[in-house]
């Protein structure tokens, strides 16, 4: 069989667009066996046969894909259906078949040509079984009569070559060539005499060029008729019309005459289709018998046939009749009444989005059956998508190629219109959709809905608890935005906090595994990390800033009077002869929370005598009502109650027991304890001189970057941490109390009308209102807010915590905002240590101290508007005490001073002690005169 299955001389290689491209030609005869090998595809090709069921090597043809198969395993080409060539290509010249054969990995697309040749596998045969021909008696030596001819749908040498008559003494065979077509003439050789014989029985034999020919009978009958010794005769020949397709029904093709120069039946001319006629032709044409028009009877489809040879008889009603005929050849011109068709070959409906420019999404192929400009088609794509058509070097084929980024979390899915338009009058289009499915890549990191996240979390939480939850998003899809969690871990040790947590890995819900302590940890911070499940997986972080927020955990702890066993009691003696207002002792505390958990007042619990004795609330200093009188009792004990103002109080009990003693005795015993304290005093006061030094030197640095901070922040700013605070335009505001008969002013940031300090659990907040929000929104508290570690506790030489109805913190303009306790630690009777006020919210490091003359919240007569005195400067959070006296006239005593903790009373024991020396050494030298 190979010798009629093999590949011709030529293949053609080329490459367009990274697709490689051959043009393969086999021959093949007609109806051979099914599975019969044409040839070896693959190995004509120069393609690994080891390879072709991997690269998936197929036939993607149209509509004829199904007369041939190529085997993956081997490449081989074989027939896949009946093979039948005047079905395929009817009596066509060369019956071509174009196979298009597609490999992948990398692509590549080949055509494959087939040419079926022809088998005598057909019989001549004629149109009818028997032929009548009447002759007049009187016609003359070489008439000739056309026969039917025999049709054989074989092309080539195998249709019909030749005619043979049968043996006869007065007809003679004569074959004429019509174009490609041969036509049998029966020529008369001898003339007829019907007396002598009325009718001849005839045999006319077609036979084709086969190997062994095939042939076909047809049997004529020539019946002699008596004279009728002219025939019509046509004006031409041959007739030559151009028809339009599509035309309407009943149109006029052509009109044919022919004419007869006898006169009566034998001149009257009638027309006829010819003998050999196929019937097909028979459906779309009808010729009127008397008239000889030719009209439409049927749809004219150019695509179907584009000429039609129409042969015509003529013959006149003589007796017998003569005949004539001539040929009518009606040629189709084209129009464009054909849409492009799209053939789509996806290469893969689901592309990556992070495939290269210029990826091969599909194979597009058009066609257009109508012919010239009409069949000529351009093809292009519909709508702004991130696709493009290339062309091949091939008419009408095209590859879909990317030509952008794809993002499938921005468009997941292109439905992509191609559009292919002929070039006819008027152009004539088609639309095809193809949907392309954009697959997910992991190319998102998890996202988080805030950065940096904030949490608040009071203290004395309950171990294994949830305390908060982180969540992240991804935009990728399934496993890659399958988000997981973990907290990112420090160097360990009990400073990492992150070591005390514990995260969800899948919800992200963050458990604290230990109890934490507002007076150890007030804030802190840690990161989580949120990573997703692709390959390779992206991950993202996020910080958490976690504020404690205190509770009334810690009770007031006195810090005087106590014993030398540790309780809370001492003892005070003083003499009988004060006056009333003198001041026995007083009783000092500090609590370790802060805001009103820490704010202490004192209270009288037992006393021997209420008349005697009195507490200051605030200041926890004991005083005596009246003056002493003989009947009084010599010792007399106090119990004070110390509590916090939490909203569960806490607290302690103090107990002082004083004792009465004249004043010598008094002067005594105050001598011997100055004596042996003294020594131990002065090393306290220097230690406590060195640590006010680098207070107020962290201080003074911590005011210059404030200020700092202040200046290079833009009025939009909004910290992370803390709301923007509304100012009025000025930059302090005061509150003025009394004590006695001196008057106080503290003064610190002003704020606006509309800030708000809130008292309550968390009452160490100071909440500002945001103008440019919603007046329902909390705004986030900020740990500057908070006190520091010494104004909470108040520190050693901190004593307690004062206040005064009449304290008042002023808002913009002098307007009431709140009224708030003030602070004082003072060491006297005089009651002139002044700190910032204890649960107001307020940073301590902006308070300063006023004094003098003025309504509440004015300013000193001597002073500016803003201006603070530099005596009137104390250092929060230190030990420092500033002692202010005043005249009654109110003109400042030029004997104000500023000390340092206990250092003054230091030094008025020791002038004390200097003074009774100097009395005893005056007393030994009167007593030696």
């Amino acid at each position: 069989m190979m010798s009629w299955s093999r590949p011709l001389l030529f293949s053609l290689l080329f490459c367009f667009d990274e697709l490689i491209l051959a043009q393969l030609k086999y021959s093949t005869p007609e109806e051979v066996k099914l599975g019969a090998v044409i040839g070896n595809a693959a190995k004509d090709l120069g393609l690994d046969v080891s390879s072709l069921t991997n690269r998936r090597f197929r036939i993607v043809s149209g509509a004829q894909d199904a007369l041939f198969e190529v085997n993956p395993n081997n490449g081989l080409l074989y027939v896949h259906k009946n093979l039948d060539r005047e079905q395929l290509c009817d009596r066509n010249g060369a019956c071509l078949i174009d196979l298009k054969v597609v490999v992948e990995n990398p692509l590549e697309i080949h055509y494959v040509t087939v040419e079926i040749t022809d088998a005598n596998d057909h019989v001549p045969t004629f149109a009818e079984k028997e032929k009548v021909i009447e002759i007049a008696e009187n016609t003359l030596a070489g008439a000739r009569f056309q026969l039917p001819g025999a049709r054989d749908p074989d092309v080539g040498i195998n249709s019909v070559q030749r005619y043979k008559l049968s043996q006869n003494d007065h007809f003679n065979l004569e074959i004429r060539e019509r174009g490609e077509d041969k036509i049998p003439f029966l020529v008369l050789q001898r003339h007829l005499d019907r007396e002598q014989k009325t009718n001849h029985s005839l045999v006319l034999t077609a036979m084709d060029g086969g190997t062994p020919p095939k042939s076909a009978n047809l049997n004529l009958t020539i019946k002699v008729l008596d004279i009728n010794d002219n025939r019509p005769t046509f004006s031409k020949e041959v007739y030559s019309v151009t028809l339009q397709e599509n035309v309407g029904l009943d149109t006029v093709v052509i009109k044919v005459k022919a004419t007869d120069l006898d006169e009566g039946g034998n001149g009257d001319v009638e027309y006829a289709f010819g003998g050999d006629i196929n019937s097909k032709v028979l459906e779309l044409f009808s010729l009127d018998r008397n008239t000889g028009e030719i009209r439409v009877q049927g749809q004219i489809d150019y695509e179907t046939a584009d000429v039609f040879k129409l042969d015509v008889q003529a013959s006149d009603r003589g007796q017998p009749p003569m005949t004539t005929d001539c040929r009518v050849i009606i040629k189709i011109q084209d129009v464009n009444d054909n849409e492009p068709q799209i053939e789509v070959t996806s290469i893969s409906s689901m592309v990556p989005e992070d495939s290269k420019h210029g990826t091969v999404i599909s194979l597009i192929s058009v066609t257009d059956i109508d012919s010239g400009l009409n069949g000529k088609v351009t093809c292009s794509l519909i709508g702004n998508v991130p696709f493009e058509l290339k062309p091949s070097f091939k008419e009408n084929m095209y590859s879909l190629v990317t030509k952008e980024t794809l993002d499938r979390e921005i468009v997941s899915h292109y439905d992509i219109s191609i559009t292919a338009t002929d070039y006819g009058e008027p152009p004539l289009s088609t639309f095809k959709t193809l949907s392309i499915q954009v697959s997910d890549v992991n190319d998102n990191i998890p996202q988080f809905s805030h950065s940096p996240l904030e949490l608040y979390l009071t203290e004395n939480n309950a171990p294994g608890t949830s305390i908060f939850s982180v969540s992240a998003s991804d935009k990728d899809l399934n496993d890659n935005a399958a988000v997981s969690y973990r907290i990112m871990r420090g160097e360990g040790g009990h400073t990492d906090m992150a070591s005390f947590l514990n995260i969800n890995p899948d919800n992200g819900h963050i458990s604290a595994l230990k109890s934490f302590d507002f007076e150890t940890v007030k804030t802190f911070q840690f990161q989580v990390v949120a990573t997703d499940s692709g390959t390779p997986s992206l991950s993202n972080n996020v910080t958490v800033n976690v504020f404690i927020l205190d509770q009334n955990d810690n009770a007031p702890v006195i810090l005087y009077p106590v014993s030398s066993n540790g309780s809370a009691e001492g003892v005070e003696e003083i003499p009988r002869n004060v006056n009333a207002g003198h001041l026995v002792t007083k009783v000092r505390a500090y609590d370790a929370d802060i805001g009103y958990n820490g704010w202490l007042l004192f209270s009288l619990q037992e006393v021997t005598d209420h008349s005697l004795f009195a507490l200051d609330r605030y200041t926890g200093q004991i005083r005596t009502l009246r003056s002493f009188t003989e009947t009084d009792e010599a010792e007399h004990k106090l119990l004070i109650l110390v509590k916090d103002n939490g909203n569960v109080s806490l607290s302690a009990t103090a107990t002082v027991i004083v004792k009465l003693v004249e004043p010598r005795e008094a002067f005594a015993a105050s001598d011997v304890k100055s004596a042996t304290k003294v020594d131990e005093e002065d090393n306290v006061t220097f230690y406590l001189m060195i640590t006010l030094g680098s207070v107020s030197l962290l201080f003074i640095i911590s005011i210059i970057l404030l200020i700092a901070m202040q200046c290079s922040k833009s009025t939009d700013y909004t910290s992370k941490y803390l709301q923007e605070a509304n100012y009025d335009g000025t930059l302090c505001h005061s509150i003025q109390y009394r004590s006695g008969d001196k008057r106080y002013m503290l003064v610190g940031p002003r704020m606006s009308i509309g800030s708000t300090i809130v008292p309550g659990s968390h009452a160490n907040t100071l909440v500002l209102p945001d103008r440019r929000r919603g007046s329902g929104e909390p705004k986030v508290p900020s740990a500057d807010w908070r006190y520091s570690a010494s104004l909470r506790a108040g520190g050693v030489m901190q004593s307690s915590v004062h206040m005064e109805e009449s304290s008042v913190m002023q808002g913009a303009q002098g307007v009431l905002v709140q009224n708030w306790p003030t602070a004082s630690s003072a060491a006297d009777a005089e009651g002139g240590e002044v700190s910032p006020p204890m649960g107001a919210g307020v940073d301590s490091n902006s308070w300063h101290f006023r004094y003098g003359p003025g309504g509440p919240g004015a300013p000193p007569q001597h002073l500016k508007p803003g201006e603070v005195p530099p005596e009137a400067f104390i250092i929060p959070g230190s030990p420092a005490i500033i002692s202010i006296r005043q005249n009654q006239g109110g003109e400042d005593d030029k004997s104000d001073f500023i000390t340092f903790g206990k250092k003054e009373e230091a030094k008025k024991k020791k002038k004390k002690k200097k003074e009774k020396k100097d009395k005893k050494d005056k007393g030994k030298d009167d007593g030696d005169e």
